[in-house]
């Protein structure tokens, strides 16, 4: 989905108007297979058409967070996701 963004600009004579449509961010690179031995890492990489698009991790419908088992980072379009401590039902 875009966003979009209105602004309104007048002074004593005249009024103008200005519509933005911000892009999605869309897959340059997409996620690949990988992989892993289990109680070892792992890292998932994507790049995106935006830096510093956001970017929502998840497995099937579980959204994942930072912490222990999962560490999120990007830079520029690159976005990477680290699995610590694989298990099977990482896969």
């Amino acid at each position: 989905p875009s966003t979009s963004f209105f602004l309104s600009l007048s002074c004593s004579r005249s009024k103008s108007y200005f519509y933005f449509i911000a892009l999605p961010a869309l897959f340059k690179q997409e996620l690949q297979d990988t992989e892993a031995e289990e109680s070892g890492t792992v890292t998932l990489r994507c790049e995106l058409t935006k830096p510093k698009a956001p970017v929502e991790w998840r497995k099937g419908d579980v959204t994942l967070y930072p912490g222990l088992k999962y560490e999120m980072r990007q830079q520029g379009c690159a976005a990477e996701l680290v699995i610590y401590d694989l298990e099977v039902d990482d896969s």
